[in-house]
């Protein structure tokens, strides 16, 4: 069964900003492209209606019981995700501990969503208790298994863990990553604070969901409820952000930079002579920039090229060849204005610091960590600095829960000599978040 009686495809539309101006022999080329969607809203009508599956995993370890809180909140929290579920989306329910269990519907596939499913899956959710341990990568397993046994649009996962991924060697997660990359889109959250922050946002960034933190367990309710919201907006799934470069061009690399920064340059397929395609997930009504670098061939004043060509690329719902949503150029012209070709363009300075400033608060909690206090001062200070500068005041309010801030412009902070644990975590789990470029 289908989400909506009828379906509309979603319009895409991409917009480039660069400064296309180059000196005499200069080669590397940086333009942010902004990719926005409908979400469907004043579409075309589709061939099918979209049809949506979610796995939801639920961390049932035995040190959800401490405290007893935790356990209660990831019920109510499954509960009221269930209850957002739109009537006709398929789903399941996974305990998660040493091993994976299917506690509903129990029969090796997905329960369609409807009033008496719903009921069902909250009397299940009642039943789990905590005990037993973590091994994260068969609760993905499963779900892949779930999410295959439908013919579905849309597959996606949400994941709970409290703790650290105990059960099972890093090298058997990772290959449990790599199996499910592609095959569905998973959010990730870590509550309380002895989970693993790199775990948890290393799961969300290889199956290209979102990570965060919930401390306090009375605020998973409202977090499960506002991540089930979202993956119901979803519209589109498996769209890929298509690089086409010229004889003598080359692709430096590739970042999702807005709302989060994510490296997708290792992520690269082949998509035909001199093009590849970039993995960016499933799509509702929403927007998002990325920031493309080309290296092209040394030129003389006067000449201009095509650096790249960028196309958004979505499965055809009837098995054909992929289909171009929209796209957009990048340009490169060489120029002896020494003006016009040293001038940034605000789009690409802009991100260009948001993705420095991700880096620089992950080597200073690294450098912190490690007793380095002074290496850990001199980042988080740049850190402060570029937070102030670009408007980022979410992170710049995370950091000043970690340092003492003397002077944002410069930079100068001292390290708080106590740091609560919840602090730290939620700045590293949100440090790739960013603000939007003010246009």
């Amino acid at each position: 069964m289908a989400n909506f009686s009828k379906s509309t495809v979603p319009q895409f539309s991409v917009d480039v900003y660069q400064n296309a101006f180059l000196p005499e022999g200069g080669r590397d080329v940086s333009a942010i492209v902004t990719v926005t969607s409908t979400g469907g809203t004043g579409g075309v009508e589709a061939d099918a209606p979209t049809a949506a599956g979610v796995v939801i995993m639920v961390d049932c370890s035995g040190s959800m019981d401490y405290p007893s809180t935790k356990m209660r909140g990831a019920r109510e929290a499954t509960a009221a995700a269930v209850d957002t579920l739109r009537d006709g989306t398929r789903f399941a329910l996974v305990a998660g501990t040493h091993v994976a269990q299917e506690v509903y519907p129990g029969n090796g596939g997905l329960a369609v969503a409807d009033a008496r499913t719903r009921s069902e899956a909250k009397e299940a959710l009642r039943r789990l208790s905590a005990g037993g341990g973590t091994a994260i990568g068969t609760w993905l397993r499963l779900a892949d298994r779930l999410l295959s046994s439908a013919e579905l649009t849309i597959r996606h996962g949400i994941l709970l863990t409290d703790g650290r991924n105990e059960h099972e060697s890093p090298e058997e997660l990772q290959a449990a990553l790599r199996a499910c990359a592609g095959r569905f889109t998973c959010d990730a959250r870590g509550v309380g604070t002895d989970w693993e922050v790199k775990e948890v946002t290393g799961i969300a960034s290889a199956l290209l969901g979102t990570a965060d933190i919930v401390a306090d367990p009375s605020g998973l309710a409202a977090d499960f409820t506002a991540m089930m919201e979202q993956a119901m907006g979803k519209g589109v799934a498996d769209v890929a952000l298509r690089l086409w470069t010229p004889v003598g061009a080359e692709i430096v690399f590739v970042k999702q930079v807005a709302p989060t920064v994510e490296d997708l340059t290792g992520r690269r397929a082949e998509a035909g002579p001199r093009a590849g395609d970039y993995p960016t997930g499933s799509w509702g009504a929403e927007s998002r920039d990325y920031h493309v670098s080309v290296r092209v061939p040394r030129a003389a004043v006067g000449q201009e090229m095509l650096a790249a060509r960028v196309s958004l690329i979505a499965p055809d719902p009837a098995g054909g060849d992929p289909r171009p949503l929209s796209q957009g150029l990048v340009r490169a012209v060489w120029t002896d204005d020494l003006a016009m070709s040293t001038s940034l363009n605000p789009q690409v300075a802009h991100y260009t610091g948001q993705a420095e400033l991700a880096d620089v608060i992950q080597q200073g909690l690294d450098a912190r960590k490690s007793g380095d206090f002074d290496g850990a001062t001199a980042k988080l200070g740049r850190a402060v600095q570029l937070a102030a500068a670009s408007g980022n005041g979410d992170t710049a309010k995370l950091l000043s829960k970690v340092v003492d801030v003397v002077d944002a412009a410069t930079g100068t902070v001292r390290l708080k000599a106590k740091v609560a644990e919840a602090d730290e975590m939620t700045l590293e789990t949100r440090s790739t978040k960013t603000v939007r470029v003010k246009r």
